[in-house]
């Protein structure tokens, strides 16, 4: 009685305590995460759907971890995004819940938490921006960013006409509009299963966006009464049909650390390698920035991700028979997916770029524990490369004397910047793609190798080395890195060699010692103490695993 009594305080009949499924609408809407802004109204439309389906539909806030404003990082609250959406799904009396999610960290999170309950649940991502256009032109938001920064750094651009062209780049609600982390684990929670089909691309302002909620709205109390969980779901060959879709479309490097602490959550073993050797022989077939040329908007309307399941399916790259929430096949669920354009989304005999092209697992002296590179978005003559070390111990570093005209870089350079692993910066940021030093920018080059234990935003692009595990600040060789030292970049050969003798590094070792850290208590104090390097996927040790939707102990 007390517990319906204060629920209805909100004006609900007594009629909708009748034993119907309650359905939990996690909502990640927030003025802080721009991408997320719009989900208030999202999670209206999947009210209508819980409501048709006889469910009874409860809405609750969770943090919402944007990139755009976060400091240091919005990676390094996933992980407490993950816990909180875990606890309030336990806490509270629910029988599913639909996961609103927009900005990169918030649908790994979102998925994160809701494995670790293992309630039926549904993903519901809120959808990219409309294209942006400037002058006459489609201008990718994120993209277009590290373009005309190095344009203005180059004086080809003045700062009014940046001015002028950032308000070009985000014109509506939705997350970026590129193929960037966002648009990635957008269509990698489809590939998975765990987002109703072709939703992963309509536009957050399209009508078919709060459509395809409402659906999610129907289809989760169906799935409460078939009791179709996560980890019916989140099976390893869902995440080997994930990898392939992710090579497929070009899809972020972020999405690897965002997969591997996802299987972590549900026991299913996930190594860097595996995104290697089962990307190897699939083609890129999504023609997007920052690897190609149209955006989210021009995906969407050449059929989608549905198109691409369709195709790697028949080509035999993907385990068509795995669950998914809408309770039938992934192959079942794109039947009757049609390509209405086959210069957006290729053929599989036609790609847009050959197999092995997607992002490759470096391994070596200088990454033990691996590394990644998006050979999509790298400069195809520096994917084989030698050249000497100019090393940063921060990026903050770096930036200080980028625009230096006496700073002693070439072409031929290799410019490390470390500190920006999990523990080390803290949070692992996207800080990996540094823009270019001015004075090589003035003189006609347009990229350099880049070795760091970051991350580089989905977004962007050029001959980045990220992931770099271990990262330095846990005694990683990039640690020992000095400048002149020569680094090699076999990216065909899958390696990253320091050349300096084993005697000397291990010399270097014995005067090296850690980063005494700043954080002495709070959630940064715990993060630096318990997250796992990138290969692991930066996850919390003590979170591997489902924990279930257990047994509250006053169960009256």
């Amino acid at each position: 009685m007390i517990h319906r009594s204060w629920m209805r305080s909100q004006g609900f009949g007594s009629d909708v305590f009748d034993g119907r499924p309650v359905i939990g609408i996690a909502t990640s809407a927030s003025e802080l995460a721009p991408c997320n802004v719009h989900l208030t109204r999202v999670a209206e439309a999947v009210k209508r759907g819980v409501w048709q389906a006889g469910g009874f539909p409860l809405a609750f806030p969770t943090m919402a971890t944007g990139e755009t404003l976060m400091r240091p990082t919005a990676m390094l609250y996933r992980n407490l995004m993950a816990m909180e959406v875990e606890e309030l799904i336990r806490a509270n009396p629910l029988d599913g819940v639909v996961l609103l999610s927009g900005c990169d960290k918030t649908t790994p999170a979102m998925l994160m938490g809701a494995a670790s309950v293992d309630l039926p649940a549904v993903m519901v991502t809120g959808g990219p921006m409309l294209n942006g256009k400037f002058r006459g032109a489609d201008v990718g938001s994120g993209t277009h960013v590290w373009k005309f920064e190095e344009e203005l750094k180059a004086g080809r651009m003045s700062q009014e006409e940046c001015f002028f062209a950032e308000g070009c780049m985000a014109r509506s609600n939705g997350h970026c509009m590129t193929m960037g982390t966002a648009s990635t684990m957008a269509c990698l929670a489809e590939a998975l299963g765990m987002q109703l089909p072709g939703s992963a691309t309509w536009p957050a302002v399209d009508a078919r966006r709060f459509e395809t909620a409402q659906a999610a709205g129907q289809r989760i109390v169906a799935m409460v009464e078939e009791q179709l969980r996560p980890s019916s779901i989140l099976t390893r060959e869902a995440f080997e049909n994930a990898i392939r879709v992710n090579a497929a479309i070009g899809g972020s490097t972020n999405a690897i650390i965002h997969l591997l602490a996802l299987a972590g959550r549900v026991g299913v073993p996930l190594q860097m390698s595996d995104f290697d050797a089962l990307g190897r022989d699939v083609p890129t077939l999504v023609n997007l920035m920052p690897s190609g040329k149209f955006l989210m908007e021009d995906f969407c309307y050449a059929g989608g991700l549905p198109v691409v399941v369709r195709r790697l399916a028949e080509a035999g790259l993907l385990h068509p028979g795995t669950v998914t929430v809408t309770g039938k096949s992934l192959a079942d669920n794109v039947s009757d997916a049609q390509c209405w354009n086959d210069e957006v989304i290729t053929p599989v005999t036609e790609p847009f770029q050959p197999t092995g092209s997607g992002t490759a697992v470096l391994t070596g002296n200088l990454a033990p524990d691996g590394a990644v590179i998006k050979q999509s978005a790298a400069s195809p003559d520096l994917l084989t490369h030698t050249g000497p070390a100019l090393v940063f111990d921060t990026a903050e570093d770096y930036h200080r004397v980028a625009d230096d005209p006496d700073l002693d870089v070439t072409a031929d350079t290799v410019l490390v910047i470390r500190g920006a692993g999990p523990k080390g910066y803290p949070g692992m940021p996207e800080v990996a793609n540094v823009p270019l030093p001015a004075k090589l920018l003035k003189n006609g080059v347009t990229d350099l190798v880049r070795i760091c234990d970051g991350r580089m935003s989905g977004t962007g692009y050029g001959t980045v080395v990220l992931h770099v595990s271990p990262e330095s600040a846990a005694g990683g060789p990039l640690a020992l890195v000095r400048t002149g030292d020569r680094i090699t970049l076999d990216t065909p050969g899958r390696s990253l060699t320091l050349h300096v003798s084993d005697e000397e590094l291990v010399a270097r070792r014995a005067a090296w010692s850690a980063p005494e850290s700043p954080y002495v208590s709070g959630y940064t104090w715990l993060y630096t103490h318990h997250v796992t390097q990138a290969n692991q996927g930066a996850d919390f040790d003590f979170l591997h695993g489902s924990r279930g939707p257990g047994v509250p102990r006053d169960s009256h």
